[in-house]
């Protein structure tokens, strides 16, 4: 059986596997849950919260014992409308976006904008990323986190880094307060890393260099908008700085 398609539909690898334990065994603890799944028991407990959020697991409680039961699979076409629903609401919101955008690139001359689908695409801008700068040089980012429903995303970010790292590219990051602590470690490498306060969090990624700025929803199937202006670096620039000195190491 080829469990990739739940991975497609937005499961990560250790979601698939936790789930189709859960299928095989029934009601059971998380002891059972990790040998029959072969993740970590130290995973264990975050990947079921994310898949009872999801709607696919379950769990009761006898004697002060958490026992954790799958969903039925019909579930699992109940969470992709519920995906889409949520995937439909934010595109609405983009498509509201766009007009500020707009606006925002018609007072500059000479601007581009390009707006870019899924997660391929967006991995696509950061290696022109690393192409386009030099050793030595650097770039800006604000909003950083892991959207933990995209399959993949920790692995491209580990190694975009060590690659970013490895061309000694240095990185200024603002990154959210919940990502503290929680940080691939080839993102600290040649870089300086601060952590916004909860108030300023947002699922909204801003990353700028040279005369580039990308703008990166993060979601299911994530969004982003290239922007090539001087202006509108040099905009995002002053905006940065002012958030630099309220975050914390």
């Amino acid at each position: 059986m080829d469990t990739k398609i739940l991975q497609d539909i937005g499961l990560s690898e250790g979601e698939t596997k936790v789930y189709l334990a859960l299928l095989r065994l029934d009601s059971t603890t998380t002891g059972p849950i990790a040998a029959e799944s072969g993740v970590s028991a130290s995973k264990v407990y975050k990947i079921l919260d994310r898949l009872h959020k999801k709607g696919l697991v379950g769990h009761i409680i006898q004697g002060k014992i958490k026992y954790f039961k799958a969903m039925p699979p019909s579930s699992i076409i109940d969470y992709m409308n519920e995906t889409e629903r949520k995937l439909e609401e934010k595109k609405q919101e983009v498509t509201k976006m766009l007009p500020s955008f707009e606006k925002l690139i018609s007072k500059t001359q000479g601007t581009e904008a390009t707006v870019y689908y899924g997660f391929r695409a967006v991995q696509n801008l950061f290696r022109n990323l690393r192409e386009e700068l030099k050793s030595g040089e650097e770039y800006f980012t604000m909003g950083a986190k892991y959207q933990e429903d995209i399959p993949g995303l920790r692995e491209f970010f580990y190694n975009h880094h060590m690659q970013r790292a490895k061309k000694k590219i240095f990185l200024n990051m603002l990154a959210n307060a919940d990502a503290r602590g929680n940080m691939e470690k080839t993102t600290l490498q040649n870089a300086d890393v601060r952590y916004l306060p909860q108030y300023l969090m947002t699922d909204m990624q801003i990353l700028f260099f040279k005369e580039t700025t990308y703008i990166i929803l993060w979601k299911t199937e994530p969004i982003a908008f290239l922007i090539k202006s001087k202006e509108i670096v040099s905009s995002f620039r002053k905006y940065f700085e002012a958030f630099w000195k309220i975050a914390k190491k």
